[in-house]
């Protein structure tokens, strides 16, 4: 959840992009360490790990929020699910145009506007099995050096292709262990 644009709020402030080598704190993701093909692994099985996380979960508390201003599970999978459809566009433009600025996510007002948590859990389990194929096939029609061609989100926030493909990767894990939390914390509710 993007703490610079609250729930509800007008802020539309973005946070910055995190850089090419960044390592996360809370997750331990190593932008340097990992290269395209393990990120595109990890990035496969991800369907399955979250799947395996919320399929047998009561549907109130996958719906439950832990506190106002923090998402449930189920918004934390939409929110996956369209980093992937983003990403297979962003990737596509990288590869098909010459440094093109893209849209910010606008995550938080997606999931209020578009109503994740209202969701059904099924057919968003389905919805992310499919963006995420279409991720691994537009990665698949990149030449290596099709990996160096860049995209901008603002003028100082200039990633490469590999970047975009680390960071879906470093979304799936840093939201899978968030949506692992937020069930464990509802459960305690």
């Amino acid at each position: 959840m993007n703490k610079n644009f609250p729930l509800g709020s007008a802020d539309k402030s973005l946070p910055p992009l995190s850089p090419e080598d960044h390592v996360c704190a809370a997750c331990d993701f190593d932008f340097a360490t990992i290269d395209v093909p393990d990120a595109l692994a990890a990035i496969s099985a991800l369907p399955e790990e979250i799947h395996s996380a919320v399929v047998s979960v009561p549907d109130g508390r996958l719906r439950r929020r832990p506190a106002p201003d923090a998402w449930s599970a189920m918004e934390y999978l939409c929110h996956l699910r369209d980093v992937y459809a983003t990403y297979t566009i962003r990737l596509h433009r990288a590869r098909t145009e010459d440094s093109p600025a893209v849209e910010p996510m606008f995550s938080d007002l997606r999931a209020l506007r578009f109503h994740y948590s209202q969701l059904p859990l099924l057919p968003v389990l389905d919805e992310l099995e499919k963006h995420v194929a279409g991720l691994r096939d537009e990665a698949a029609t990149l030449a290596p050096e099709d990996w160096l061609r860049t995209v901008s989100r603002r003028p100082q926030e200039v990633r490469t292709a590999a970047w975009l493909v680390r960071q879906a990767a470093h979304e799936g894990r840093h939201h899978l262990a968030d949506i692992r939390d937020v069930l464990e914390r509802a459960g305690r509710s």
